[in-house]
């Protein structure tokens, strides 16, 4: 199979293109060469948001495209423009965010979605990945797969919400746990997703892409990071009543963690029998830990973080003054 990953390098991207190397695939990439590419992996160099900037593009023929763009939709337009008459099948990682807000628990593909428009150069983050499933399907109709991805978690994480609870466990010593412990949460491994968009011959239109509800809990998750690290720490399981009466700010400052209510529902709570019925399989999250864990010693603490997302996690202080209130 021909691939030609519109990225990468980082995180998704880099997930599709080991995959797909793995599996003895003929992959290209076409980023702006920032980061190495793997070894045998044929880089093609530009910048999408130049009006140039797909010249590399102009020649070759690939059996699927996959595009990790989150950025204005017009840069997805114009690719997908470009490749339609020499790919087979055009795979956009979207988003479940592209729901509109608030999206009810259990939502399914045929939910409601935000306004976005292919041709827009700006846009907020859930109207640009609608604007690019947008140019996407108009470029390539039922060849595009939108594969839309909840919470994404796994090693090359560039977000820093995983890599936030290994390094603070892995400080030791009391940690504050947003509870409840047995809160149900819904995500997928970076690789889990690679493996199924490269395995999707033949469909098309929106797929969510994410784990069952409830495939890993709050407690299993954090209960993982001490097993990994290997530290002295103690999980302090806090009320989430108590949490926001002291003002801390889920999903930020505590990452992958939401109280239980509307945003909670959105986010953790959709319907991914879709994905499921055709092959989605996600591996334990201890293993996701695991390789995370392995992957963060491996960076002599250079983690990499996102220019264009917020840092995320607690500070010591907002932290010890919770614990000793």
């Amino acid at each position: 199979m021909r691939l030609l990953v519109l990225g990468g390098t980082e995180f998704v991207g880099r997930a599709v293109t080991e995959e797909a190397v793995a599996r003895g695939w003929d992959v290209t990439v076409f980023n702006r060469g920032r980061h190495a590419v793997p070894d045998g992996v044929v880089a093609l160099r530009g910048d999408r948001t130049r009006a140039d900037g797909l010249a590399a593009l102009e020649l070759g023929v690939w059996d699927v495209v996959v595009d990790t763009w989150s950025g204005a939709p017009w840069a997805v337009r114009e690719s997908a423009e470009r490749l339609s008459a020499r790919a087979g099948r055009y795979v956009y990682i979207s988003s479940r965010s592209v729901y509109e807000a608030p999206a009810p628990r259990g939502l399914a593909e045929d939910g409601p979605v935000v306004g976005g428009s292919p041709d827009a150069r700006d846009a907020e983050y859930a109207e640009a990945k609608r604007g690019g499933e947008l140019a996407a399907l108009a470029a390539f109709g039922e060849r595009a797969l939108l594969a839309r991805a909840g919470l994404i978690l796994g090693p090359y994480e560039n977000i820093g919400r995983l890599p936030w609870w290994l390094s603070r466990i892995a400080r030791g010593g009391t940690v504050l746990a947003p509870g409840p412990e047995d809160l149900p949460l819904q995500y997928i491994d970076a690789r889990d997703l690679a493996r199924w968009v490269l395995d999707a011959e033949g469909l098309g239109g929106p797929f969510n892409v994410v784990s069952p509800p409830g495939h890993a809990t709050m407690g299993r998750l954090l209960e993982a990071c001490v097993d990994v690290t290997g530290v002295d720490a103690e999980l302090r399981w806090t009320a989430p009543e108590t949490l926001l009466a002291a003002g801390i700010e889920p999903w930020t400052e505590l990452p992958i963690w939401l109280p239980p209510g509307e945003l909670y529902d959105t986010l953790h709570q959709g319907d991914a029998s879709k994905a499921q019925a055709h092959g989605l399989r996600c591996r334990p999250v201890e293993e996701t830990v695991a390789d995370t864990w392995a992957w963060l010693r491996s960076l002599d603490g250079q983690v990499p973080h996102r220019a264009d997302r917020e840092v995320v996690g607690l500070a010591p202080d907002r932290e010890a003054a919770v614990l000793s209130g």
